[in-house]
């Protein structure tokens, strides 16, 4: 079904870079018991602006009353906010000054840039934060020293390559990120999370002043 005809059946709209993000976020919504938000993806930051173009004719439209938007920081999360704020206008939504503040009416627009809204890096690397005082993140870390030095290489991502080396430790060895956090494998009540859980109770509370 081409996305501008899919309905978004919730007033409140929060949205990923890729599928991985909508089972995360969709699995942190459940755990804080949010309802009334959809979880969708963009399909990557160079298809955020095609995306929102898309959402602003689609038929329920009219009946968002706010959206998130969430990217990765990448190398800087200062550019990857300016990033979002520059497709934000040039559609003709309401781009907020600063991450985590909602802006507009009708709707209502707020950013958050992970892992944190500051600090460089993505939704892994929060991930991997909440779970760097676990005894077998000792293992991961000895495991890529030593890959280094045997091999005399390292992942391009560091940061995905180490959580995709902890959850092959489980158990159920061939989950991936978003699965993980359905099952429970991340620690919600970690207070990593703590920024990301504000943003996406702000998403909630939004409403239309009439």
């Amino acid at each position: 079904m081409p996305a501008t005809t899919q309905l978004i059946s919730q007033p409140k709209l929060l949205i990923g870079e890729g599928a991985e993000e909508v089972r995360f976020f969709n699995a942190m919504l459940n755990h804080l018991k949010l309802g009334d938000i959809r979880v969708e993806e963009y399909g990557g930051k160079r298809k955020l602006s095609r995306y929102l173009q898309e959402l602003l004719v689609r038929p329920s439209y009219r009946d968002v009353i706010s959206i998130g938007i969430t990217r990765d920081a990448d190398a800087d999360a200062s550019s990857a906010f300016q990033s979002v704020c520059g497709v934000l206008t040039n559609i003709g939504l309401a781009a907020p000054a600063a991450t985590e503040v909602f802006v507009g009416d009708h709707p209502k627009v707020g950013i958050f840039i992970l892992p944190d809204g500051r600090n460089a890096g993505m939704l892994e690397d929060l991930c991997l934060a909440a779970i760097r005082s676990y005894p077998d993140m000792q293992c991961v870390d000895e495991y890529f020293k030593c890959i280094h030095e045997k091999a005399n290489r390292q992942p391009n991502n560091l940061a995905k390559a180490r959580v995709h080396a902890w959850l092959a430790s489980q158990v159920e060895p061939d989950r991936r990120l978003g699965e993980a956090a359905e099952v429970g494998y991340w620690p919600w009540d970690s207070p990593i999370f703590d920024t990301l859980k504000q943003f996406l109770r702000a998403l909630w509370l939004q409403q239309i002043l009439i």
